[in-house]
Formats: C-alpha cells, structure tokens, sequence
C-alpha cells in the first residue's frame, strides 16, 4: 500500500463515508503525537492521503516514517470494508 518516491512514503485510505475518515485520522493523530512524529496528510470526503518524511533528517524517509506507516497500517485494518 505504501509507496516510497520524492523522498517520501505515501499511502492513500479508502473509507465509507466522510465520518469514517475521521474517525481514522483521528486515532492516527493520538499514535502520531504519542511518536512526536506528524503526517503530511490531506482529507477529502471519504479518502485519506498521507505523506511521512522525517523533517529533522533532512526531509527523507527514516525508521521513524516506517514505524509510524506501520502502526498507520494496524488502525486501517479495522476499517477494511
């Protein structure tokens, strides 16, 4: 699902309605500021795009971006239509 160019990881996450994205974001916002580590993302009705690239590290992918797309991955899996 996620697919690494421009020095990011980028994913995007289907869901069945607009209240069902925001449910995911927001489950993915409290493991995000739990890891001091913030998306790039972007929400339209009922999909979810998300960039991860490690500001600190001079804006590229790094175990940091892993493990938060991993842990991203768990909370979509109760979402899966």
């Amino acid at each position: 699902m996620w697919q690494e160019s421009d020095q990011k990881l980028q994913a995007s996450f289907l869901f069945k309605n607009f209240a069902e994205a925001f449910a995911f974001m927001t489950e993915v916002a409290m493991i995000a500021e739990g890891m001091n580590h913030h998306p790039e993302w972007r929400n339209v009705w009922n999909q979810v795009d998300i960039q991860l690239y490690t500001h600190s590290a001079g804006n590229i992918v790094t175990e940091k971006d892993r493990k938060l797309a991993s842990a991203i991955d768990q909370v979509f899996t109760k979402y899966r239509q």
